[in-house]
């Protein structure tokens, strides 16, 4: 039976007539829409619609045009970083730095993204979530040597590392997985949304996740014309 998020429960993340736009150039405007714990909303769109600009949006990065962002029902671009650290964003880029060692990659992206008070994941526990991703042999690999497939893998055992629920704003997660890669990424998610976690994803190939279904956010729909 595929689950499904409770109907009571109040939106983690919304966008409010939001407008996004990349230099000079409208990407959307007037967007509207609520991720529900438990929800998984897969962001769709062509080409140069806006649809990372929308991600860095939601994730706090950069600055809507117009409207604005909601966390827990108030406005993200006022609330103090330990709130903001809820929101877990992996970039399409991974963000892993070239000249660490994947465990170390891991552990430095842990220590800037911490909650006050919370402990950045070990080094047993970055093993652990290597594993779950199926690359633990090349923890001490320096990232450089990392196939395109394997740094997928390695920013993705984030999401196997053990944290509060949150909001995953992923950019192409899916991008150089191959089957098994898949597999393994759809259990985190199913996982995540079970736990009360939310996700908003985006993915130029079709999803073959299906507990929770994802639901679609048609980004073409906000566009502005020319």
């Amino acid at each position: 039976m595929t689950w499904m998020p409770p109907a009571d429960k109040a939106p983690v993340l919304s966008a409010v007539a939001l407008g996004g736009q990349r230099g000079e150039r409208p990407l959307f405007r007037r967007l509207a829409f609520s991720l529900m714990p438990g929800q998984v909303l897969w962001l769709r769109g062509r080409n140069g619609r806006g649809k990372t600009s929308l991600l860095r949006l939601l994730a706090g990065l950069s600055t809507p045009a117009a409207g604005e962002v909601q966390l827990d029902g108030h406005p993200l671009r006022a609330l103090p970083l330990s709130w903001r650290e809820r929101l877990l964003y992996i970039a399409h880029a991974n963000a892993l730095k070239d000249d660490l060692s994947v465990t170390e990659a891991l552990q430095f992206l842990g220590r800037i993204h911490a909650g006050d008070g919370e402990a950045a994941a070990t080094p047993l526990q970055i093993t652990t979530a290597l594993e779950r991703l199926g690359i633990g042999t090349m923890r001490s690999a320096p990232v450089r040597t990392l196939s395109q497939g394997q740094r997928r893998r390695a920013a993705l055992a984030r999401l196997a590392l053990p944290q509060r629920p949150s909001v995953w704003l992923l950019d192409e997660p899916f991008d150089a997985l191959d089957t098994d890669g898949i597999a393994v990424l759809n259990g985190l998610l199913r996982e995540h949304a079970r736990a009360g976690g939310s996700v908003l994803l985006t993915s130029h190939q079709a999803l073959s996740l299906t507990d929770p279904l994802p639901q679609p956010l048609d980004l073409d729909a906000f566009g502005v014309a020319g």
